[in-house]
C-alpha cells in the first residue's frame, strides 16, 4: 500500500520509510525539511513544503489516490527549546497539525497514525506506565502530543477520522543499513550526547539530575531500538482497521517502548560496555521540563497488531556508534 509520511525526512521518519520500503510498501514523503535533511529522502517520491498547507495536501492526495494510511510525525520536539520558544511548538505541533487532520478527512483519507510521546506520562510508583495511567505533561512539548492525542480521539468520534496513536518512549541507533540515524550536529538526546563525548566532540556528558528518586538518582528511560521503532509502525499500518475493531472504539493509544527502565548511569555503562573504554562524565542539575522517567508495559501493542520490541540496547548503541563513524559520508558533518 502507499502510505504519506509527514516529517519522513527526519530520524525516525525516513527509518519507518525504509522499513515500509522493506515490507513491500510505498512511502509518499511529506516533509518542509526544516530539520530533516534532504539526503534522508533519497530517491522516495517527496514533496517539500508545510503540513498546513491544504492546497498541497490536497494535490498529494489527488496524485496519489491510492494512499491509505498517513503516518503524521512531522513536529517539534526538543523539550528545553519548546520550554524556551513555546509559541513555536504550539503553532506547529498543534495549530498545523489540525489542519492537516481536516484536510485528510476531506480528503476522504481518514486514517492517521500519529506520532506521540511517553513524555505525557506522570510519574508513577515503580516507573511502569500503561496507556491508562496517569498523564501530566511537564513541558510544552509534551502538552503538544497531549493535546494532539486529544484532538484526534474528539475528531475521531465526530466524524469518519480515525486514529492510531503511538506513545514512543525513547528511540536510539540507527537502520540496519545505515543509512539513517542522528542528524542534528549537537543532540539533545542523552545517547547522542553520549556518543559525542565518546568521539571526543564535546569535553564530557552531563548526567542532568542525580538525586531523583530512581536506584541511582538519575532518571530512568525506556530506551527502544529506533529499528524497532520504525517496525511497530509498519505493523500498525498493516493492522490499523484490526487496532481499532479489537480496541472497540475510532481510536487507540499505543505505547511503543521495550517494557525495560534503564537508568542514566546504567546507560553510560552499557555505552563503555560496547565502547571498551570510559567515556568522560560529568552531573549537572536537572533540565527545565525533563521528567523523572517512565517504561512502558507494552502488552496492548502485542494484542493489538502483534507487534514486540526484538533489539536490545547494547545492539541499538553499536548501531549508534556505527552511524556516527558514516554520518560524514551521508549528511557532510560529523
Amino acid at each position: 500500500m502507499k502510505v504519506l509520511i509527514t516529517g519522513g525526512a527526519g530520524y525516525i521518519g525516513s527509518t519507518t520509510a525504509l522499513a515500509l520500503e522493506r515490507a513491500g510498501h510505498v512511502p509518499v514523503v511529506l516533509d518542509s525539511l526544516v530539520t530533516g535533511p534532504r539526503a534522508f529522502v533519497g530517491d522516495r517520491i517527496f514533496y517539500e513544503g508545510d503540513i498546513a498547507d491544504r492546497a498541497l495536501v490536497r494535490r498529494v492526495v489527488e496524485e496519489h489516490p491510492d494512499i491509505e494510511v498517513t503516518v503524521h510525525m512531522a513536529a517539534r520536539i526538543v523539550v528545553p527549546e519548546s520550554v524556551a520558544r513555546p509559541y513555536e511548538y504550539y503553532r506547529d505541533n498543534v495549530a498545523k497539525s489540525l489542519e492537516l487532520f481536516d484536510e485528510l478527512g476531506r480528503c476522504g483519507r481518514p486514517r492517521v497514525l500519529f506520532s506521540s510521546s511517553a513524555s505525557v506520562y506522570d510519574t508513577v510508583e515503580g516507573f511502569a506506565v500503561d496507556e491508562d495511567s496517569p498523564v501530566r505533561p511537564g513541558s510544552p512539548y509534551a502538552w503538544t502530543k497531549l493535546m494532539m492525542e486529544r484532538a484526534l480521539q474528539d475528531m475521531a468520534s465526530a466524524s469518519d477520522l480515525r486514529a492510531v496513536v503511538l506513545r514512543y518512549f525513547n528511540p536510539v541507533g540507527s537502520d540496519p543499513e545505515l543509512r539513517t540515524g542522528v542528524h542534528v550536529r549537537e543532540p539533545s538526546h542523552v545517547l547522542g550526547q553520549l556518543v559525542r563525548a565518546a568521539q571526543g566532540l564535546q569535553e564530557r556528558f552531563l548526567i542532568t539530575g542525580t538525586d531523583l528518586p530512581t536506584r541511582d538518582g538519575t532518571g530512568l528511560r525506556d530506551y527502544v531500538h529506533v529499528w524497532d521503532l520504525a517496525l511497530a509502525h509498519v505493523a500498525a499500518v498493516e493492522r490499523f482497521d484490526q487496532a481499532l475493531e479489537r480496541h472497540g472504539a475510532s481510536s487507540v493509544v499505543m505505547n511503543v517502548g521495550t517494557g525495560r527502565g534503564v537508568t542514566v548511569r546504567e546507560l553510560v555503562e552499557a555505552v563503555e560496555r560496547v565502547l571498551g573504554r570510559e567515556v568522560p562524565v560529568g552531573e549537572a542539575p536537572p533540565r527545565e521540563g525533563d521528567s523523572v522517567g517512565a517504561y512502558a508495559e507494552v502488552g496492548r501493542i502485542h494484542d493489538l497488531v502483534g507487534w514486540r520490541a526484538t533489539l536490545g540496547l547494547e545492539e541499538a548503541i553499536a548501531s549508534a556508534l556505527a552511524w556516527s563513524e558514516r554520518r560524514q559520508e551521508v549528511l557532510g558533518y560529523p
